[in-house]
């Protein structure tokens, strides 16, 4: 598809400044007539903690953004708003990859939801802004959950990279560009 938006992923590990990162650069985006800023969400908050997180990035996105709650089908999400909104922000790819490890999806399954996410990102009629963690910095996790999570996580993190126009990785609140926009 020859004109279509633009797709940008934000990495980098916890608390690096990937989410402000992406949030400043979606504002970026000039909002349309009649159109909007969609926050793709895909965290499902499970103790007060996390609800106080999702409450502080609601606060920081502001008002002139619609959150969508979808924790699995987030390509489905995309093709729907797309048409109408003026930018995407998906936050974050590593929760969708948990979500769908606990719905009982395997590697297979797994990388399935990715080629209809990375067809939906292709086809998308407004600029699309994923988050997701590196998490292969770390050590082997003990594990074979933790394994599997880390192995799945950085298996989604390579395809949407390769489909990404541009592609930056956060440090310590830098963000780095690693993949320039294609012309």
């Amino acid at each position: 598809m020859e004109n279509r938006a633009n797709i940008t992923l934000v990495i980098g590990g916890c608390r690096s400044g990937k989410s402000s990162f992406a949030l400043e650069e979606a504002n970026q985006i000039k909002q349309g007539q009649a159109r909007g800023k969609i926050f793709l969400a895909t965290s499902v908050p499970t103790d007060p903690e996390m609800d106080k997180r999702v409450r502080k990035h609601r606060e920081e996105r502001g008002e002139d953004w619609l959150t969508i709650e979808e924790p699995v089908m987030i390509h489905k999400a995309i093709e729907q708003v797309s048409k109408t909104a003026d930018v995407i922000l998906v936050d974050c790819l590593t929760l969708w990859t948990s979500n769908l490890l606990f719905a009982e999806y395997d590697e297979e399954r797994i990388m399935e939801a990715v080629g209809l996410l990375t067809a939906a990102l292709e086809q998308s009629f407004c600029p699309v802004f994923l988050v997701s963690n590196e998490v292969g910095y770390g050590i082997v996790p003990d594990n074979f959950l933790a394994r599997q999570f880390r192995d799945l996580a950085g298996l989604v993190n390579q395809k949407i990279a390769a489909k990404a126009d541009r592609v930056f990785l956060t440090v310590a609140g830098i963000a780095l560009p690693i993949k320039p926009q294609k012309n």
